[in-house]
């Protein structure tokens, strides 16, 4: 568990130090707002699809639903340069499930799949367009083929961002009381389902529907953190402010920890994250006069 004076330490530092401090264990970059990093997102992400095209080599990336700033000017900046995306392989990061294990109903707003096919696909020209059979989305009854695809040759590029416990994918903190996984356990976790912890469900339940958790899917289709990491390059983002705050900070200054994943980036050669500002700013930064230690 993370210590609290640690975790005090790291939330009081002002968002203009985290870029030079000198305890910071992972690369960060800060951003205005979610327009300048979405523009930011799909512009390296078509960057590396321009680099793999010319070299005569297919792409592979894990892609997640969210951050949702990057699809339009991914679109935009496809259709207008005119760039084929036919050498592209995507494996979707995760899906929502009901509390059966089963899919959601297509017009669930928590159903990835609907949403990718419609933002993330649905502008682009059809003569440019991704293969539809190079598209993965994790299913309940596809986990070993999609495992094996995986496997079949090297991730290039992993983009996702991070949840309130610092979960990448939906590889959460297991707060089982009865099944306790270490951090060895979060490192070499593969796809898989898995029940969501509570604290996702309340916040995604404020998120999306006004408190309303009971409408949150309580179940999840993953990629683990292996295969996660497992890419030559990991980009991670953020524009949701508050509730990404504290499990930035733990990233930017915690060792590694089973209760945030997200710090086992700081063990990948070649991974980056990136935060807006008000998702970089932490209130305790703000509030120096805070008697909590």
């Amino acid at each position: 568990m993370i210590n609290k004076k640690d975790l005090y330490k790291w939330c009081s530092v002002k968002a203009e130090d985290l870029l030079t401090h000198p305890s910071r264990k992972v690369p960060l970059r800060m951003v205005k707002d979610s327009a300048e990093m979405g523009e930011l997102m799909a512009r390296e992400f078509i960057d590396e699809i321009k680099t793999a095209h010319a070299a005569n080599r297919p792409f592979r990336a894990i892609v997640p639903c969210g951050p949702k700033a990057w699809y339009e000017p991914f679109t935009r900046i496809v259709n207008e340069e005119n760039i084929s995306l036919k050498h592209v392989a995507v494996f979707h990061m995760d899906e929502c499930l009901d509390w059966q294990g089963q899919e959601l109903p297509e017009n669930d707003p928590y159903n990835f799949k609907t949403f990718m096919l419609k933002h993330f696909y649905g502008g682009i020209k059809p003569s440019l367009e991704i293969p539809k059979e190079n598209r993965h989305f994790p299913t309940p009854n596809n986990i070993p083929q999609l495992a094996k695809k995986m496997a079949e040759a090297p991730i290039d590029y992993t983009l996702g961002g991070w949840g309130q416990d610092g979960h990448v994918a939906y590889n959460q903190a297991r707060r089982h009381p009865f099944s306790h996984i270490t951090l060895e356990d979060v490192r070499q976790s593969t796809i898989r389902i898995q029940e969501n912890n509570i604290d996702t469900i309340l916040t995604l339940g404020h998120r999306t529907y006004g408190g309303a958790y009971q409408f949150v899917p309580p179940m999840s289709v993953t990629l683990g953190v292996k295969e996660c990491m497992s890419a030559k390059k990991v980009r991670v983002y953020s524009d949701t402010g508050a509730w990404k705050q504290t499990a930035l900070r733990v990233a930017l200054f915690s060792a590694p920890d089973a209760e945030y994943p997200i710090t086992l980036l700081q063990e990948h050669p070649d991974a980056i994250i990136t935060a807006t500002h008000e998702t970089a700013t932490h209130p305790i930064s703000q509030n120096p006069d805070w008697d909590l230690v």
